[in-house]
C-alpha cells in the first residue's frame, strides 16, 4: 500500500492527509489485468472520491452535525469521511468496508491524522441500527450495489438514524425519498471521471 501511494491532501479538504494514488504512483497506471494477476481488487481505497470529499467538508465546517454522536462511514474507501467525523467530535466513529485493503487504508489514514476510527471488515448490510448518523458516499454507481444497500439504509433511517447520502450524479441514485441538505462542486480527475468538476449533493435519506 505504501509503495503504491503517496501522502496527499484531497481537494477542498487541506486539513486531512491521506495515502492516495497520483500520477506519480504505480497503482495509478496499473491496468485491471495487472491488478487481477497480483490478486488486488480495483484500488477504490487509493482515491478520495467526490462524495467523501463533500461529506468531509460539510462535517469539518459544521461539526455540530456529528459532535457527540455515533457515526458509521459506510463503504468508507480511504476513510476520509470517517476521519472528518472524528475530527468534528463524534463520540464513536466506525468505518465499514468489504475490501481488506480499504480497511487497512482507513486504519493507516486515521492513524496519520490522529483520528479515533474503528475500521470494520465485512458487509454490514442487514445489521441492526446502532448509530445516530450514517454516511454513505458514491454508493449508487451500480444497480446491484444500490439494490443491495438502499433498503437497509432506509431501514436505518426508519430506526432513527440520520442517513446522509452523498452523490455526484451517479446513474442509480433513487428518484424519491431524498431531501437535499448540502451541495458542493468538487474538482475531479479525468483519470476517474468524464469531466473536471462534479457537483455533489448530500441528501438526507428518508425512510
Amino acid at each position: 500500500m505504501l509503495a503504491h501511494t503517496a501522502p496527499a491532501t484531497p481537494p477542498l479538504v487541506p486539513e486531512i492527509t491521506l495515502q492516495l494514488a497520483s500520477e506519480i504512483t504505480p497503482i495509478w497506471q496499473a491496468t485491471e489485468a495487472w491488478l487481477a494477476q497480483e490478486g488486488i481488487e480495483p484500488p477504490f481505497w487509493a482515491f478520495a472520491w467526490p462524495g467523501s470529499i463533500a461529506t468531509a467538508r460539510l462535517l469539518l465546517d459544521e461539526p455540530a452535525r456529528v459532535r457527540g454522536r455515533r457515526v458509521l462511514d459506510f463503504a468508507a474507501g480511504c476513510g476520509l469521511a470517517a476521519i472528518a467525523a472524528a475530527r468534528a467530535g463524534a463520540a464513536l466513529v466506525e468505518a465499514a468496508e468489504i475490501d481488506p485493503l480499504a480497511v487497512a487504508a482507513t486504519r493507516l489514514n486515521a492513524a496519520r491524522n490522529g483520528a479515533a476510527v474503528v475500521a470494520l471488515a465485512g458487509d454490514l448490510v442487514g445489521a441492526p441500527c446502532r448509530w445516530d448518523t450514517v454516511l454513505a458516499g458514491d454508493v449508487c454507481y451500480e444497480a446491484p450495489m444500490t439494490g443491495h444497500i438502499l433498503p437497509w439504509l432506509r431501514a436505518l433511517a426508519a430506526a432513527g438514524a440520520e442517513v446522509l447520502l452523498a452523490d455526484p450524479g451517479r446513474a442509480y441514485l433513487p428518484r424519491e425519498g431524498l431531501s437535499p441538505v448540502f451541495r458542493l462542486a468538487v474538482p475531479v480527475t479525468r483519470e476517474l471521471e468524464d469531466r473536471e468538476m462534479r457537483a455533489v449533493t448530500l441528501y438526507r435519506l428518508l425512510p
